[in-house]
């Protein structure tokens, strides 16, 4: 269908100009207020809240990977995201002791700085733990805000980035359902170093952290070719160095693998299936996680960005992909 508006054809349809037709207007404006309405609803990005806050070990790539989240959803023009975010206070570093070279004025000089020190640092830590405090406090006041069910009425994935311990949510149960209802859940690394002790949130991840050791390159081996998390990867996804996560609580039954290692990462003789990514339905919603994302360079990876964005997609409804498990 072409549309004319004052002698410029649009799709076959001739408009008069206003002044010629000023009864064409009422009649067709439901019609154009209908198609704009349409257009709009589809080229609207889904909303994301993007967690990352931590009871226990904070990655230091944890600010790249704020960073680029919210880049591939503005750049991909299908997600905007807003954060559930404390950054932690840094705390004073303890000056050393002098050592004792033998020289008795040296080593009195060299100890009165060492007092000043001491002195200076004491002052900085009593200001640290104060601020520790009021930290945990600004977590709970955030995430009873930004997790709460009332606000999460108006958001479509939750994606936790690098979390790691017991976050205080204000009804974690309540999280579970609400995904369970048809939401999106991604997590990336730590993820799954979160909740340990609580079994429905390991449930619904399909898997939590058990160890790691040293960092290692590793080739990733793709296993659904057709799914939007992996396919650009082609066969592998080779990464030249990255902390690898050892998993437990994982039943292949229950989930779609998307990435594994077929050695242990570390004993490279030692065959197995090590689950590096994978997706799965809750109910009526979708689970994404990988556990690549340790490294800020791993973060900055074109093709690691199009792994997210990919599984982002998927857990978004966007993107169609089989989430069946290939083991049953």
């Amino acid at each position: 269908m072409n549309l004319h508006w004052g002698g410029e054809v649009c799709r076959g349809i001739l408009i008069q100009p206003l002044e010629m037709k000023r009864t064409l207007l009422p009649a067709t404006l439901p019609i154009f207020l209908t198609l704009a309405t349409v257009f709009s609803a589809a080229a609207a990005p889904q909303h994301v809240l993007v967690v990352t806050t931590t009871t226990g070990f904070r990655h230091s790539s944890i600010e790249t990977a704020e960073k680029i989240i919210e880049k591939i959803g503005r750049e991909s023009g299908t997600f905007e995201v807003e954060y559930a975010r404390v950054t932690p206070p840094s705390g004073p570093r303890k000056p050393p002791a002098p050592k004792d070279t033998g020289d008795a004025e040296q080593f009195k000089a060299a100890q009165a700085r060492f007092d000043t020190a001491m002195e200076k640092f004491r002052a900085e830590e009593a200001v640290f733990k104060q601020a520790e405090r009021s930290y945990a406090e600004d977590q709970r006041n955030v995430l009873a805000d930004k997790m709460s069910l009332e606000h999460l009425k108006g958001v479509d994935a939750v994606i936790f980035a690098n979390t790691t311990g017991d976050l205080p949510l204000p009804d974690r149960q309540g999280f579970i359902d609400w995904v369970k209802a048809g939401h999106g859940f991604v997590a990336m690394h730590s993820g799954s170093d979160t909740f340990h002790g609580f079994k429905p949130y390991i449930e619904m991840l399909g898997g939590e952290f058990q160890t790691h050791g040293a960092q290692v390159g590793v080739e990733c081996l793709v296993e659904d070719t057709k799914h939007p998390a992996v396919k650009h990867l082609g066969e592998s996804f080779c990464i030249e160095q990255e902390e690898i996560y050892i998993i437990k609580s994982f039943d292949r039954s229950t989930v779609h693998g998307l990435l594994y290692l077929d050695k242990h990462p570390s004993k490279k003789k030692e065959p197995g299936y090590f689950p590096v990514a994978w997706c799965k339905n809750f109910g009526e919603g979708r689970v994404f996680y990988t556990s690549l994302g340790h490294r800020e360079d791993v973060w900055e990876n074109k093709r690691y960005q199009q792994h997210l964005l990919g599984g982002i997609k998927w857990a978004l409804g966007l993107e169609k992909g089989d989430a069946t498990p290939q083991t049953r």
